[in-house]
């Protein structure tokens, strides 16, 4: 094992203490906690320390729904380009992993094991709203899983028991996968917790201001309260919060993170029977969606908005969270009008620029990166940790890396032209109109509502002074940032296009 560091921090009272660590990983989420205890097991030798504030503040795993979904979240854009394919792949061996990694917490955490129960199945559902980006990502859905030979059924759109939706708002199509589901995620990160101690992984509740380098490499970490902690790696797994430290490294070393808000509620069954499998809509244009997972005890957790911002607001806005009920009970089920709000939960998903994650070695030596995985983080944690950690134990990455093509490092990853992105952004404000009930009269069509939005999305891609392609939510935060986030963005993207 070649990450070894000792060193000494000093606490704001001027005490000396001695710090050692091989590892030390920014991060105490679903993915932070993974990897501290995926390469625990790997290597007990190690000197393990997470590092990350014990509140967990707008923390996306502590607010997540926690589905297991993989075909359930392909589209019609995910064979398109290699790095789609590569997601796919990173989400396909997840799904592989997430029974045998249950287990293995359950083992790690010894007489302290949280018992960690798996939701069965996921019914996909069209709305009649949907517009064709949602029937083209149907099809997609049906046909990897028949590629793939996952077992699915289509399914009545007018018969499914479980759901009564508003009139005119009656589900168009449906289809079953019997393998997928979900788990609570707030129960998993307590098995990650225990797991964790089991395995003598060290805990500092804190919060990362700033890396600490010498001689061009990432020596440790500086925390809030001035101490230091040095070590032979660090591991960036701090979600949203990841961009803070990002802005630290020289121009142009790592995209830029955004903060993708996201706001959910678990609600108490008064009228009808909760759920008994995950229910959701296909991923539409702009990474939106529904879905209703069962808690149990006839609670349901019902989820979730995604507006992304350069700066995240203090927590969800109103009209949003209007959005986001009506649809539940329009498009699900209009008895869920009754249920009883049991809690709220808001969180930051951690969104790069290009919209893939950032997995693996930094250009920085010392530095590794695991987050920027959107809406993918929960599900993908077993397979993340499972490359993280055979890189920091093995110290080289395979020749076939499959998962080269998300290098920190890289450039902004390009699957469609300018244009395409300017039309897209127009199918996404399209798409939310028709969903919140717009509805025009013959005499008239919506070409010029996308001409505008087509506009709108190319005069933000002129604010960056750099024309590269970028997904809808993306876009949306650019035309809402502020001067200095532009000149940030503008920045980074001249300094990659200096690249050779």
């Amino acid at each position: 094992m070649t990450f070894r560091s000792a060193g000494r921090t000093c606490c704001p009272s001027g005490m000396v203490m001695v710090v050692t660590a091989d590892v030390v990983i920014v991060g105490n989420g679903a993915l932070g906690l993974s990897v501290a205890v995926e390469t625990a097991l790997r290597d007990r030798s190690l000197r393990i320390v997470v590092v990350g504030p014990e509140a967990r503040p707008d923390s996306a795993s502590v607010a997540a729904g926690a589905m297991l979904n993989c075909f359930a979240e392909v589209t019609a854009r995910t064979r398109e380009h290699p790095a789609a394919r590569a997601k796919f792949a990173l989400a396909r061996e997840a799904a592989r992993l997430w029974p045998g990694w249950l287990e293995r917490l359950s083992a790690a955490a010894r007489h302290a094991a949280v018992p960690v129960t798996r939701t069965r199945g996921t019914l996909v559902v069209l709305g009649a709203r949907s517009t064709g980006d949602g029937v083209g990502s149907m099809q997609a859905i049906r046909a990897a899983a028949e590629e793939h030979g996952e077992p699915f059924q289509d399914v009545d759109p007018h018969g499914i028991g479980a759901l009564e939706a508003e009139a005119g708002d009656q589900p168009v199509d449906a289809l079953y996968l019997e393998n997928e589901g979900a788990v609570d995620a707030r129960r998993v990160l307590a098995s990650l917790d225990a797991a964790a101690s089991g395995l003598g992984v060290t805990r500092v509740a804190g919060e990362v201001v700033s890396l600490v380098t010498a001689k061009d490499a990432v020596t440790g970490v500086r925390l809030s309260s001035g101490a230091t902690l040095p070590a032979g790696a660090v591991v960036l797994a701090a979600g949203a919060a990841s961009g803070r430290l990002i802005e630290q490294l020289p121009p142009g070393t790592v995209q830029p993170m955004l903060n993708g808000t996201g706001v959910a509620l678990e609600a108490q069954r008064v009228r009808g029977e909760a759920v008994p499998y995950v229910v959701r809509t296909p991923t539409l244009v702009g990474g939106c969606g529904l879905h209703a997972v069962p808690l149990g005890e006839g609670v349901e957790y019902l989820g979730a908005t995604n507006h992304v911002y350069f700066d995240a607001p203090a927590g969800p806005r109103l009209g949003i969270v209007q959005a986001l009920l009506s649809g539940y009970i329009a498009q699900f089920d209009r008895n869920m009008a009754f249920s009883a709000v049991r809690r709220w939960h808001y969180g930051l998903r951690p969104v790069t620029l290009d919209t893939f994650p950032l997995l693996g070695r930094a250009p920085v030596p010392g530095l590794f990166f695991a987050t920027g995985t959107y809406r993918d983080g929960f599900h993908s944690a077993p397979a993340i940790a499972r490359h993280l950690a055979g890189l920091l134990t093995d110290d080289a990455a395979p020749d076939d890396d499959p998962y080269a093509v998300f290098a920190p490092g890289r450039k902004p990853i390009e699957t469609m032209t300018v244009e395409d992105a300017a039309e897209r952004f127009a199918q996404m404000a399209l798409l939310v109109a028709v969903e919140r009930g717009m509805r025009l009269p013959y005499i008239f069509d919506t070409e010029p509502i996308a001409a505008a939005c087509r506009q709108r999305a190319l005069e933000c891609v002129e604010r960056l002074g750099v024309p590269v392609p970028l997904e809808p939510e993306i876009l949306g935060a650019v035309s809402e940032a502020d001067a200095n986030r532009i000149r940030q963005v503008a920045h980074y993207l001249s300094a990659v296009a200096a690249r050779p």
